[in-house]
């Protein structure tokens, strides 16, 4: 069930995103809280200003797994303006992070490039649960949909 505070955290995802944007990276962002709530990390998309892998989400699992105990992990929440892709799938799952929320879906995703006309993925399209199913997975939620499929069609097509 998505909380108040869920679409709170959901919202500072998108705020990211754009921030990403912004920048000229990929519209992705991404929060992780401890078992009270509070903020521990978060971060933007940086694929086009370091490397492809430095996935918000993926840097989450790095960062997580340096500072936190594996009860700590365990106990987090992993907010995310999209659908994590399976690289940062297996990166959650192997560093034993707990539930994902996440606001938009691989499928809006893959939907969003096909409208403008950019290249497929290069990752298959596997949903969070098939590679990682042991995570509790909640999403997509509506509120932000569309204001994520405007920050995605602002991207250049290639």
């Amino acid at each position: 069930m998505i909380t108040e505070t869920d679409l709170r955290r959901l919202r500072r995802c998108v705020d990211l995103a754009a921030e990403a944007l912004e920048a000229g990276d990929e519209p992705f962002g991404s929060v992780l809280t401890g078992p009270s709530g509070e903020v521990l990390f978060e971060e933007r998309n940086r694929v086009n200003t370091i490397d492809r892998t430095c996935h918000p989400e993926f840097a989450i699992a790095r960062w997580a797994a340096a500072n936190l105990s594996p009860g700590e992990r365990a106990a987090a929440t992993v907010y995310t303006s999209a659908e994590h892709c399976p690289m940062c799938a297996a990166a959650h799952a192997l560093v034993g992070l707990g539930r994902i929320v996440y606001a938009t879906s691989r499928e809006h995703l893959a939907q969003w490039r096909a409208e403008r006309g950019a290249p497929p993925s290069p990752l298959s399209s596997l949903p969070i649960r098939a590679v990682a199913p042991g995570v509790a997975v909640e999403g997509p939620v509506p509120r932000y949909v569309e204001e994520v499929r405007a920050l995605h069609h602002r991207l250049p097509t290639c």
